[in-house]
């Protein structure tokens, strides 16, 4: 599948002009793995323009800048792997073959009809995945590449279902992991967590502070940061590609979903323009992100029409796994949602405890985290943006189950 896929990018859009990073062939179809290996693969992209090799362990640019990997040709559905019964039937859309995949069954989850207020919508509740969370569809190709690279111990910053999806396949791969995690993480992810092997160290301080010691200790152990590796960019993006076979081959109208760093809406951006580049789907779906105002860095930038953050003040809320108030690729999350013709909005603390008491009477029990796509869902039909012409997904990343401690702080 993978083969298919790259030939049909080498017979159609290689050339002598093409991009650095793609090898200029004339003769119609690759000739071996390796020929097909170098037509896709090239490199791994820093924001100064500098290219990497993909098979180097490396999570960002000499320019401190995080990683992206060159534009892929994407598949179609004959590149699909119909009998596996994962993600990885989307293997072919990866740039480069995964010798042994490290997988524990991620992806396939569940497309749900779902109304709100008179619009007819699909929900997508993504705590059918492994740990509970959409992480495990970037974690399960990032270690994979790791494994396949002879990464044998690796450091993670999360404040909760980034740590316990990386502990999980870190298991299933071999490889140690260290998760610093913020003091205010729920309980449950950590001791998922650490249940997985992984040794948790928790770091004082607001969420930044625990991917700044992330960093500073980067010199001595690997840091596969779930926010910095290229990578994980390329399984999130594996979601889009499910969204399009479980709307029949169809691109959505829109997506709706939560942001904190934006490894998902990034991951869309990816695998929506992979689709429309390989002639799948006609036309980008709108990408119509929220996030809690309580810390909405990418919302204000948006709104100004900045292409990066400001810095600013910001307060604890209920919907931690949003909270980032420093996100690294600010200014690739900022354009893939204007590329889109997308919508941001910041939803109010006190209407997120609601939201997720409404979902949780609908049988959805998801976190407050996720629970911030209702109240959006809300705001962008007010605002004439979401209208219910064609199909709109509303992405729900995780549950509940994880996020105890807060749900009890909410019953009261």
């Amino acid at each position: 599948m993978w083969h298919s896929a790259v030939n049909r990018f080498c017979r159609d859009v290689a050339a002598p002009a093409a991009t650095p990073h793609f090898l200029a062939l004339r003769s119609g179809e690759c000739q071996s793995i390796g020929e097909i290996y170098l037509a896709v693969m090239a490199t791994l992209l820093d924001r100064a323009g500098r290219h990497y090799p993909l098979d180097e362990p490396r999570w960002r640019g000499d320019d401190g800048s995080p990683l992206l990997v060159t534009p892929l040709p994407g598949i179609t559905r004959a590149d699909v792997a119909s009998s596996v019964r994962s993600q990885w039937r989307y293997a072919a859309a990866l740039p480069q073959p995964i010798a042994q995949p490290v997988t524990l069954g991620e992806g396939l989850t569940p497309l749900l009809p779902f109304a709100v207020d008179g619009l007819d919508l699909h929900v997508k509740p993504e705590w059918f995945n492994p740990t509970a969370s959409f992480k495990d569809r970037g974690t399960s190709v990032m270690m994979s590449v790791l494994k396949q690279q002879g990464v044998t111990a690796m450091l993670e910053d999360s404040s909760g279902n980034g740590g316990s999806s990386v502990a999980a396949y870190a298991a299933a791969a071999g490889i140690a992991a260290t998760v610093l995690a913020p003091e205010s993480t729920s309980s449950a992810k950590i001791q998922q967590s650490r249940v997985h092997g992984a040794t948790v160290e928790l770091v004082p301080g607001p969420r930044q502070a625990s991917a700044d010691e992330a960093v500073r200790r980067s010199a001595g152990t690997f840091y596969a940061s779930h926010n910095w590796h290229p990578y994980f960019l390329q399984g999130t993006k594996l979601l889009a590609y499910e969204i399009w076979e479980d709307l029949d081959f169809t691109g959505p109208a829109a997506v709706v979903l939560p942001c904190g760093a934006g490894s998902l809406v990034l991951g869309l951006h990816l695998g929506f323009g992979e689709l429309l580049a390989s002639g799948a789907i006609t036309r980008r779906p709108r990408l119509l992100v929220a996030q809690p105002a309580r810390c909405s860095p990418l919302v204000t930038a948006f709104a100004a029409g900045a292409d990066a953050v400001t810095p600013q003040a910001w307060t604890p809320t209920v919907a931690e796994g949003t909270a980032i108030a420093q996100p690294v690729r600010d200014r690739e999350v900022l354009s893939a949602i204007r590329a889109s013709g997308g919508a941001m909005t910041a939803v109010p603390e006190e209407d997120i405890a609601p939201a997720m008491f409404e979902l949780a009477a609908r049988g959805l029990y998801a976190e407050p985290t996720s629970s911030i796509v209702l109240p959006a869902v809300r705001t962008f039909a007010r605002q004439g943006v979401l209208t219910g012409a064609g199909p709109t997904v509303v992405v729900l990343t995780g549950t509940a189950l994880k996020a105890a401690d807060a749900v009890a702080r909410l019953l009261g």
